[in-house]
């Protein structure tokens, strides 16, 4: 009976000696999988002010491997983000810093910034990150309104009606005006603008205050696909400027519904030959030229309503701006670098009642000598 005791005794201990064996194991393979102890490796700032100056924490670790451990960088995700850490080896046992700086300003809303940092232990990078919440500071009307037209400001000096639709309705927009002056302007005479814009003001408005500018496009009315342009001009009182001018630009194009399977089996289809057309190699003063072949490849007629470059150095000219089904024709293009060196990209929109892709774009490209 004694014999068996002893034996249950000997055999306790021994796998009480192994459980304490493989925690010393485990101890020392957390020890050896984190060199570095940090305090937390994620930090809230919680709820910071955008102009509330620069936000700083200290992460701050203990060295806990068996040699000294030098930082070697801190790689910051963000450039508003800037890190500094202990520059000298830690030495085992001590305590070491790395340092964040976030700066909050033109960052309104939720961060969540990260840094690396690469020791001499080399292994992997340690990953520490950053997080919070800026709150939008209260801007100044001047800091807002910075085009400026005598003590009348706005926030450009142009109004961008965006795209607009030739077969839709006028579409209407608001744009915010300021007083910047000390003394009323009024708006002594009915606005001057194309018949397609109309033009609604208020009566005046009082220093300091604001208001708004109402404007409506008729793009029916103004008859013309592609990007355009107008000027309107507003008639005051301002000691510094009566007569206010102002561009009015916009983008014209059809609009067209959802097709169904059997509309999108008839409808036209405009096929550029090519997405992108090199014109070679000049020299100033000398024009390259060069051509564009596009097809209907669809069941109906296609009407092309426009060709568009987007520099005046570019000229075109087609053969045809209707295309019965399965036709084809030829955009002659003509490029003149005057004026210019190096290497040219510029573009032409085509714009046509092709539903599925009204709007399209081809890139030219062309080099200069010099």
């Amino acid at each position: 009976m004694n014999s068996v005791y002893f034996y249950v005794i000997i055999n306790v201990m021994r796998y009480l000696l192994l459980g304490w064996m493989w925690s010393v194991v485990v101890i020392s393979y957390g020890q050896q999988a984190e060199p570095l102890l940090f305090t937390e490796k994620t930090h809230d700032f919680g709820e910071i002010a955008e102009q509330g100056g620069g936000a700083t924490y200290d992460f701050v670790f203990t060295n806990n491997a068996a040699r000294p451990v030098r930082i070697i960088s801190v790689q910051p995700s963000c450039g508003c983000t800037t890190p500094d850490w202990s520059r000298e080896p830690v030495a085992q046992g001590e305590t070491g810093f790395i340092k964040v700086i976030f700066d909050p300003r033109g960052k309104p809303g939720y961060f969540n910034k990260s840094l690396t940092v690469t020791t001499d232990l080399g292994g992997n990078a340690i990953n520490l990150q950053i997080k919070g919440q800026v709150s939008a500071a209260l801007k100044r009307a001047e800091d807002v309104f910075t085009a400026d037209n005598g003590n009348l400001r706005l926030k450009s000096n142009s109004f961008n009606m965006s795209r607009v639709f030739i077969n839709q309705s006028p579409v209407t927009t608001e744009f915010e005006m300021y007083n910047a002056g000390k003394a009323v302007i009024h708006f002594t005479e009915k606005p001057i603008s194309p018949a397609h814009i109309k033009v609604e003001i208020p009566e005046s408005l009082a220093p300091q205050q604001k208001g708004k500018i109402k404007i409506t496009y008729n793009a029916k009315a103004k008859n013309q696909y592609g990007f355009v342009s107008d000027n309107i001009e507003l008639i005051t009182d301002d000691e510094h400027h009566h007569r206010k001018s102002f561009s009015v630009y916009a983008t014209i194009e059809e609009y067209f519904p959802a097709l169904s399977a059997g509309e999108q089996e008839l409808a036209p289809v405009l096929q550029p030959e090519l997405s992108a057309i090199d014109l070679g190699r000049t020299k100033p003063g000398i024009s390259l030229k060069g051509e564009l072949r596009i097809k209907n490849t669809g069941k109906k007629e296609l009407i092309i309503h426009t060709i568009q470059p987007n520099c005046t150095c570019v000229a075109v000219q087609s053969d045809k701006m209707k295309l019965k089904a399965g036709e084809e024709t030829k955009i002659n293009l003509s490029f003149n670098g005057q004026g210019r060196t190096g290497t040219q990209q510029k573009a032409l929109t085509l714009y046509s009642n092709d539903p599925r892709n009204p709007v399209q774009r081809v890139t030219l490209m062309a080099y200069i000598e010099e």
